[in-house]
């Protein structure tokens, strides 16, 4: 499969008609009007920020098309012509509905709580586009109040001024600026089919090393081959590993989930993770559990995988969204339907291309 960002799912979107003529702007603020409550956006410094770009959360395809092609000005003039056409769904779609979904069984348990999830909308995009994507988180009747809009400029530098806990992008770029910056970030693919997910439980799976463990491990199988790797592992069991790009991040999960233990809702949480790893289990196993019980955070399930596919686990498991720092991964979940996020962090990412031998070698210890 030779999978790129700015691929996208084609769900056909629908035009605001009224007796076969199309409404104006101010028609279409009346019809797409959002049926949600009114609800106020939590305060940055007690939410779990999340930012997604525009096309990772809608289907922008054909307009980044007209933009390549036909330059800035082009663009402009073609989305304030279909401004009151809404996007399609794009890959982090149903990802942010769960997070509604959570945000909605918080506020039944705790009224006047305002730990809850916040989703930024992070564009670079003109102004001028932000009348359509109003118009389209109405009519998908999505609850997104926070807005960035850069026009051409990099959003990154704005990610830490908004108290970003993940940045969901799908230029690769841009994902790299913000996690030299340290902030918890990924590049999300979409998959040529998408596997249907739960509407009230979010479920998250991880990556472990160079993910949500520093990629110390990898090293050592790169530097020294799988046996000293095994040896590696057995001889540091009791030695935590340094936190990777994506450990703050199950870390706020985690503390959403314990407010709904705190309610008897351990069996039933909204909230469930998941650690999807090539790691053996007998082998290397024990230091990555014993690592996050050190850090104090529990995972729901752990699947050890012994090097094979990841694929179709994750088919199984059915996740909102699915974290790995090797593409051969990345590739292989989205062959499945599965979203999929390449974080690119640690040593697999200097390895070099044409090597793909190599890259499935290192790829057996994850």
């Amino acid at each position: 499969m030779n999978l790129n960002s700015s691929q996208t799912l084609t769900i056909s979107g629908q035009d605001v008609v009224k007796n076969g003529s199309q409404h104006s702007w101010e028609d279409a603020k009346t019809i797409l009007k959002p049926s949600t409550p009114s609800k106020k956006p939590p305060k940055p410094e007690n939410s779990i920020t999340i930012a997604v770009s525009s096309r990772v959360l809608f289907n922008m395809e054909k307009e980044q098309q007209i933009f390549e092609q036909q330059g800035m000005e082009e663009y402009i003039k073609y989305q304030v012509a279909h401004e009151t056409e809404p996007f399609s769904p794009g890959p982090a779609f149903s990802f942010v509905k769960a997070l509604e979904a959570v945000n909605t069984q918080l506020r039944d348990l705790y009224t006047e709580s305002e730990e809850l999830f916040d989703v930024v909308l992070i564009t670079n995009n003109h102004a001028y586009v932000g009348l359509r994507l109003i118009n389209t988180i109405n009519h998908h009747q999505l609850f997104i109040e926070r807005f960035c809009m850069t026009g051409g400029n990099s959003p990154i530098g704005y990610l830490k001024a908004y108290n970003t806990n993940l940045y969901l992008s799908s230029d690769p770029v841009k994902v790299h600026e913000a996690l030299e910056e340290g902030i918890a970030a990924a590049t999300m693919f979409t998959p040529e089919k998408m596997t249907e997910v739960s509407e009230t439980q979010l479920r998250v799976a991880f990556d472990g090393d160079a993910v949500l463990f520093s990629d110390e491990s990898e090293q050592i199988y790169k530097a020294h081959g799988l046996d000293k790797f095994f040896e590696h592992e057995k001889a540091h069991e009791n030695k935590p590993l340094d936190h990777g790009p994506l450990k703050g991040f199950l870390e706020v999960l985690g503390k959403l989930q314990k407010k709904f233990y705190a309610k008897g809702q351990r069996m039933d949480c909204p909230i469930r993770t998941y650690l999807v790893t090539a790691r053996s289990a007998a082998s290397s196993g024990a230091r990555a559990l014993k690592t996050l019980r050190s850090w104090g955070l529990e995972i729901d399930e752990a699947l050890f995988l012994a090097g094979a596919p990841k694929g179709p686990i994750l088919e199984k498991i059915r996740p909102h969204i699915f974290f790995d720092d090797q593409m051969f991964h990345v590739e292989g979940a989205a062959e499945m339907g599965t979203v999929a996020c390449h974080v690119p962090y640690g040593i697999a990412q200097r390895v070099p291309e044409g090597k793909g031998i190599k890259d499935k070698e290192i790829s057996s210890i994850k």
